[in-house]
């Protein structure tokens, strides 16, 4: 099975013998980390938040934990291997968001209800091809500049956090330029050792509420109505395609890869099908976390970027192993250190992104509304950025391309 090629996308498999070790390298390993880290500090406060307002025990909150670290760690290490891409799978922090308010309000049998729902909608979406047949027909300049926009709000954090921790954040940036200047390739993993360096000599690492605690599934019996659907499972599905499948793929093909989207979307769906019953609200394709992994730094070689989304599922399934800790081990890193080294591996692909959206003449006013309109971080019906400026930028483009009589 293949999917058509171009001289500058790779096909659909990459031919010969499969070989994550040789294929492994420190970049890849590294990026791989960042983008776990990433994901991880960036929302997981989400899942506690929402946990703790609708009154779930402990024990449901670290099953909720890990059953989305399983499923992400799983599909992300077999659809990248299977695939030859970086594919990287992550939880819907839209969804954890809309859940603080929802979830409070419905027993929690019936939110599992709900889920469910939302991942059989999402698995018929991607058997049926329809996701495939949709993506085909966003211009690439839009794609790539819906990719730059995403990535935009992310890689400035770096200079919001330089208010805030100026030493640390200087630091790290300076050291980041000089080796990007000597040793490009060892830039992001010279930098991240750098900035815990300077975390450590700055005070700013505290382990004291660190401990160390398995994780155990909790099976809750799913129930169904129609009041969960609707405030829960509807929402969920429309967020998740909207926020996280679509920006998604358009990381995947701004950056090269021609993997179908389909299969990726099915597969998604049918992991939370399964671990629904366990709190999985749902798991979708990632696009800040997976833009670590399908940009220059993870590999210089194109081909074996594959592996740093590998290694970020490996260290998905450790944090998920251990889901009653990662919050106490990630709040021994400073804010400032992760939203920098994020910022940081993600300057590659911003400039990757606004490269692409621009080669078209036919298409750069309307990649430019893209653009503008994701990284504004605009927010409608409950559905994010990245949905809205795609509906922008098309409505744009086919504005102003319309054949006129």
């Amino acid at each position: 099975m293949t999917a058509p090629s171009s001289p500058d996308l790779p096909s659909t498999f990459r031919p010969g013998p499969l070989r994550p070790f040789a294929d492994t390298s420190v970049a890849t390993i590294v990026a791989g980390f960042v983008a776990m880290m990433t994901g991880y500090t960036s929302s997981l406060v989400l899942m506690f938040q929402a946990g703790q307002a609708a009154h779930l025990s402990p024990a449901q909150i670290s099953s909720w934990i890990w059953s989305l670290s399983i499923g992400m760690g799983v599909t992300t290490i077999g659809l990248s291997l299977w695939f030859r891409a970086p594919t990287v799978i992550a939880w819907s922090t839209p969804g954890a968001a809309l859940l603080i308010s929802s979830l409070p309000h419905v027993p929690y049998a019936e939110a599992i209800g709900a889920y469910l729902v939302c991942a059989l909608l999402l698995t018929a979406v991607g058997v049926t091809g329809w996701f495939d047949a949709l993506m085909k027909r966003v211009p690439a300049g839009i794609a790539a500049a819906l990719l730059a926009g995403i990535l935009f709000e992310i890689g400035i954090e770096i200079f919001h956090a330089a208010q805030v921790q100026t030493p640390l954040v200087l630091t790290m940036f300076f050291a980041y330029l000089l080796l990007k200047r000597w040793v490009p390739r060892y830039a992001i993993v010279g930098t991240l050792v750098v900035g815990v360096a300077a975390a450590a000599a700055l005070g700013l690492l505290d382990f004291s509420h660190f401990r160390v605690a398995v994780a155990k599934p909790v099976f809750t019996m799913p129930a169904f109505s129609a009041s969960a659907i609707v405030s829960i499972g509807i929402p969920l599905f429309v967020v998740a395609m909207a926020s996280q499948n679509v920006p998604g793929i358009a990381v995947l093909r701004a950056d090269g890869y021609n993997t179908p989207s389909s299969p990726l979307v099915a597969t998604t769906g049918i992991a939370s099908l399964v671990l629904a019953p366990f709190g999985s609200h749902g798991i979708n394709l990632a696009a800040i976390t997976a833009a670590i992994c399908t940009g220059p730094h993870a590999h210089e070689d194109r081909t074996k970027r594959y592996m740093a989304a590998v290694w970020c599922g490996i260290f998905y399934l450790i944090a998920g192993t251990f889901g009653a800790t990662i919050a106490a081990l990630f709040a021994a890193f400073t804010p400032a250190l992760v939203v920098s080294i994020a910022a940081l591996a993600l300057f590659g692909s911003i400039m990757s992104g606004l490269t692409n959206a621009m080669q078209n003449p036919h298409e750069r006013e309307a990649a430019l509304v893209t653009f503008m309109v994701t990284a504004s971080g605009l927010t409608l019906l409950s559905i994010g950025a990245a949905f809205w400026g795609l509906v922008a930028g098309v409505l744009t483009q086919v504005i102003l391309n319309a054949r006129r009589a």
